[in-house]
């Protein structure tokens, strides 16, 4: 067993290792708001968080050796392995605030795509500062754990509480929405990634190119579509595939013209409505049901358009933990 400092005591304590569960995202509707003058954008974000999960484990190394981090699973090639990190960003915000020093080992299982607009990194975030709370025993409150979440990022808070959500400002002010239903869905995830702020700065620039102006003052401000929360409320998928809605879509597909192909291939296949999730590349499919799904799912696979394809349904919880410390 390795030992863990118990927060405010200065001693140590037998600890054994945590993992947590986290969600991926998809964004059902994400509206985009002009360009504010801090660099950022007013959003209207309504989240609902799917059935493919990261799970982040936290170990107690001795003083002196950590955080470090390592990850399996598909992509982790492309993951960051010091401390630009979010999940040991994570753990290295929860120790600062209460005066520990963070000596964990956090091993991140892959699952969700990565830079694949399914917000996995974010998900990391929220599933290593959920673990090394559980960890180290600081008792951190659910407002102080959402805090820091929003100071890691704006996808973060979200990946913590998981369900459904609308999510304002930068996405981080979060409010909880009803669904009444299983929603199914298909995921197909495209070779590379995309950064997402350069999808944020090809959105503006396509504004611009428009003639409408990219600002906060040019570009009306983001609002949930009252339709779309009616059909979540209600659990009706051919309701809500009416009213999916992407604003990076456009910049996405700009950047990356072969998530044209994707999208025509899945919609060719069954699905009620597809759209590119968040800043993407990852495609997202909306079926009628399970069967649809896998139906989807296969000619996707097949056609060559993308690497591979995942089917998962939501809601989904949030970051939860699965093996707690001893």
């Amino acid at each position: 067993m390795s030992t863990a400092q118990t927060a405010g005591t200065g001693t140590a304590r037998t600890a054994a290792p945590v993992t947590v569960r986290v969600p991926a995202k998809v964004n059902v509707q994400l509206a985009v708001g002009g360009l504010r003058p801090d660099g950022f954008h007013d959003l209207a974000n309504v989240f609902l968080a799917v059935g493919l999960y990261d799970e982040i484990t936290a170990t107690a190394t001795a003083p002196g050796e950590g955080p470090r981090v390592t990850c399996s699973g598909p992509d982790t090639d492309q993951v960051p392995l010091d401390r630009t990190n979010l999940a040991v960003r994570a753990a290295d915000a929860l120790a600062a605030r209460y005066g520990l020093v963070p000596d964990v080992h956090l091993h991140i299982g892959k699952e969700i795509p990565v830079a694949g607009g399914m917000a996995g990194g974010s998900a990391d975030a929220a599933g290593a500062l959920l673990a090394c709370d559980a960890l180290w025993g600081t008792g951190a409150s659910r407002e102080e754990l959402l805090e820091i979440c929003a100071e890691l990022g704006s996808d973060v808070p979200f990946s913590l509480v998981g369900g459904a959500a609308l999510g304002r400002g930068r996405g981080e002010l979060l409010t909880p929405l009803e669904v009444g239903g299983v929603f199914h869905w298909v995921f197909a995830v495209a070779e590379g990634g995309l950064s997402t702020p350069a999808v944020y700065r090809e959105c503006d620039r396509l504004r611009e190119v428009r003639g409408g102006g990219a600002g906060a003052d040019a570009v009306p401000a983001p609002e949930a579509s009252p339709a779309l929360l009616a059909a979540l409320r209600a659990g009706d998928a051919a309701a809500l595939a009416g009213h999916l809605a992407n604003d990076l879509q456009p910049a996405a597909v700009s950047l990356l013209p072969s998530l044209d192909d994707t999208l025509a291939v899945g919609t060719q296949a069954g699905a009620l409505a597809a759209l590119v999730s968040g800043s993407g590349p990852t495609c997202a499919f909306l079926a009628e049901d399970a069967a649809t799904a896998s139906d989807i799912a296969f000619a996707l696979r097949a056609s060559g358009v993308c690497r591979t394809a995942h089917t998962a349904t939501s809601p989904a919880p949030g970051a939860t933990v699965v093996r707690p410390a001893g």
